[in-house]
């Protein structure tokens, strides 16, 4: 009797620490996902070469491009992501990868004149050695009353 009181201890703090550890984890994507969209804005391309995978690949309303690309548009200001309002956010976690969905308003200027759209934002990142590297990202549009199911 003893031993399975034990046993059932044991796993139920072994539950909880894996519940933590997962929370730990999506809080830490969520907050690498707006430091993201600050450095989007500020044209911060050392940062986001950091992030980005080299293969990486992103598509947006226009088109589909490669990490170089994509940190060469930011760099010129071709799309200025001025301001990302995030209105919800979900995250999943399956081993070394992860995936963010962020509902947002995006405040953007697009070869000179001023854009604002509702997207779902989806993410594609996998944890390489101690850091988070973003795979994929891709710009669906929706309309304001789009929600994330979590």
């Amino acid at each position: 009797m003893k031993t399975n009181i034990k046993f059932l201890a044991l796993l139920f703090f072994c539950s909880i620490s894996a519940f933590a550890q997962s929370t730990k984890e999506e809080q830490e994507l969520i907050q690498l996902s707006k430091d993201k969209w600050q450095w989007m804005a500020d044209k911060n391309v050392d940062k986001l070469k950091n992030l980005f995978d080299a293969k990486a690949k992103f598509v947006h309303m226009s088109g589909t491009w490669k990490t170089d690309e994509e940190l060469e548009i930011i760099k010129t200001g071709s799309i200025w992501y001025k301001e990302a309002k995030v209105h919800d956010t979900a995250v999943e976690v399956s081993g070394n990868t992860a995936i963010v969905w962020n509902r947002i308003t995006l405040v953007a200027m697009v070869r000179g004149n001023e854009a604002i759209t509702e997207f779902t934002v989806t993410e594609v990142y996998q944890k390489q050695g101690e850091s988070w590297k973003m795979l994929a990202l891709t710009f669906s549009s929706v309309r304001d009353t789009h929600q994330i199911k979590k």
